[in-house]
């Protein structure tokens, strides 16, 4: 596929004639939370890095102090952690926005470059951040990207998509156990395990959390 090109800069706009000014948004107000008021699904800023919240647990044992146990995913590495808060901690909630972007293509780098929806600007999301996603998105396609203030952060997919099987280990004749799965490769290069009834050219739905088949589309 051929890469879009670059857009010259244009000549400048004509002056607009004055008109009043409307209501301003309003600002984007920093939140913060205590430890107590954390939940699964919020978005942290610790450190400079963002971090997802994908467990989160509360217990006060007996006369005990409570237990916090918070579970986290980076949304800029894709790497995993927890910590153990105490109650009255402060924690920043990070703002987040998300826009509509055409995926372009890979450099050479590793990076993926997409381009803006709306503006046709163009941007890069750096392998650490996207690559566990962007194995189920095809060139071309438009997907929702995570933003902070004005960085791109990460994809926002749907649980499961639909992909076309282009490689597909032939079955054993005779063999009609359920249960058994072969190799297989969908459009985007993905590989994946998949019943033996499923053929090269079939469209499988596939979940993104952990890239298992789901069932033909």
């Amino acid at each position: 596929m051929s890469r879009p090109a670059m857009l010259s800069a244009s000549a400048p706009a004509p002056a607009c004639p004055q008109v009043p000014p409307g209501p301003l948004a309003p600002p984007k107000i920093q939140m913060n939370v205590k430890a107590t008021e954390l939940r699964k699904g919020q978005v942290l800023l610790r450190d400079g890095q963002l971090l997802l919240i994908t467990d989160y647990s509360h217990s006060t044992p007996g006369n005990w102090r409570a237990i916090i146990q918070v579970k986290t995913k980076n949304l800029q590495t894709g790497g995993s952690g927890s910590f153990r808060p105490a109650a009255g901690d402060q924690f920043e909630v990070a703002y987040l926005d998300k826009k509509k972007a055409q995926y372009l293509y890979q450099e050479a780098t590793g990076d993926f470059v997409f381009m803006d929806s709306e503006t046709f600007d163009q941007f890069n999301l750096e392998k650490e951040m996207a690559e566990d996603k962007m194995c189920f998105v095809r060139e071309s396609e438009e997907v929702e990207i995570t933003w902070h203030e004005t960085t791109p952060v990460s994809i926002a997919l749907p649980t499961q998509v639909v992909l076309e099987v282009t490689e597909a280990e032939q079955a054993v004749k005779g063999n009609s156990a359920t249960n058994i799965k072969k190799d297989a490769v969908l459009e985007t290069g993905f590989k994946i395990r998949v019943p033996l009834h499923v053929n090269a050219g079939d469209k499988v739905k596939v979940n993104t959390d952990t890239g298992d088949f789901v069932s033909r589309a």
